[in-house]
């Protein structure tokens, strides 16, 4: 399902094509490599969903910002 969020589309399609990387590198046992990637890559499409749903202008940039 696509929205009108340019940014929450980039992200779905990141994530599809880090899922299809990652059954390849599964497929070659690579295990703790593919793992991290999938869990990194996909965590920011929820990171995007969650400062969407913010509750002010306040708390979207801090949701947006990075963080060392």
């Amino acid at each position: 399902m696509k929205s009108n969020n340019l940014i929450m589309n980039k992200t779905l399609e990141f994530s599809l094509q880090i899922i299809s990387f990652y059954i390849q590198l599964q497929t070659e046992k690579e295990f703790v490599l593919s793992k991290q990637l999938l869990r990194s890559a996909t965590s920011i499409g929820a990171n995007v969903a969650e400062a969407s749903a913010a509750q002010s202008k306040k708390d979207f940039i801090s949701k947006n910002q990075y963080h060392h």
